[in-house]
């Protein structure tokens, strides 16, 4: 694969790359979309800023906008994803590759950090990732924690999941939290009964981690969270990323990272 973004974007434009982009384009940022019509956009705007850790926007887009001019001048938001997925009164209706046929003059666009972007900080830092050894998709569940309603919008939190060695999650800490724009540090650590997750053998997305001995699961905030928040708000038309198969920007992973 390539590591420039916008040579991995013209492999799913044209439909040659369709899994997920946690390995991809390290350095670069990675967002969640969430693409709503105009009438629900006020309230989502709204949901973000009072949720900012798990959904800092990076950008948004004016009605029937399909590029997004701040993060990747050049790319099309209804093609460069992966997979989409497709919500209609919060029900998941759909999982595609082109949203195209679904465009319409008064959606709006969100882009959302993501935890995709700090993990090149962790592996240069010598924190390994399962996810990237395996080719996997990184482990997601949905918690207890309650997000802070605004208009239409409310819902639980979804986490994404890291094993991490006992000895590495203070410097995990140290460096995801130089990341706000991308969740930053970790909302949790060990005890998933504690933020209602009963049984970690059964993520509710992404695919299941393997434990190495002195591993210890450490959980971030996630932008699948509007994805959960859909099926329990039920907006009347909602557009996502599939979980773990991301928009990659042009933006570098540094334009993120606090001093």
């Amino acid at each position: 694969m390539p590591r420039i973004p916008s040579e991995i974007r013209h492999l799913i434009r044209h439909g040659e790359y369709n899994g997920v982009t946690g390995s991809l384009a390290p350095g670069y940022v990675q967002a969640n979309l969430v693409i709503l019509p105009k009438a629900q956009a006020f309230d989502f705007l709204l949901f973000c800023q009072r949720n900012s850790r798990p959904c800092p926007l990076l950008e948004v887009m004016e009605p029937g906008q399909f590029e997004p001019k701040l993060t990747s001048p050049g790319a099309d938001i209804r093609t460069d994803v992966p997979r989409y997925r497709v919500f209609r009164d919060g029900q998941l209706v759909d999982e595609v590759t082109d949203i195209g046929s679904l465009w319409r003059d008064d959606l709006v666009s969100f882009l959302l950090g993501c935890s995709f972007t700090f993990e090149s900080a962790m592996v240069e830092a010598g924190i390994p990732l399962w996810h990237w050894e395996t080719g996997k998709n990184v482990t997601m569940y949905v918690t207890n924690i309650d997000t802070v309603p605004a208009g239409v919008f409310s819902g639980p939190m979804v986490v994404s999941m890291r094993p991490i060695h006992q000895k590495q999650v203070v410097r995990a800490v140290q460096v995801t939290s130089r990341f706000p724009g991308a969740h930053g540090a970790p909302v949790h650590i060990d005890n998933p009964a504690a933020i209602g997750i009963q049984n970690i053998s059964q993520p509710d997305y992404g695919d299941l981690a393997e434990f190495k001995e002195g591993q210890v699961p450490v959980f971030w905030a996630c932008g699948v969270t509007p994805q959960a928040v859909a099926l329990e708000s039920k907006p009347p038309f909602m557009i996502t990323h599939a979980p773990g198969h991301m928009f990659i920007t042009d933006m570098r992973d540094t334009d993120l990272a606090a001093l």
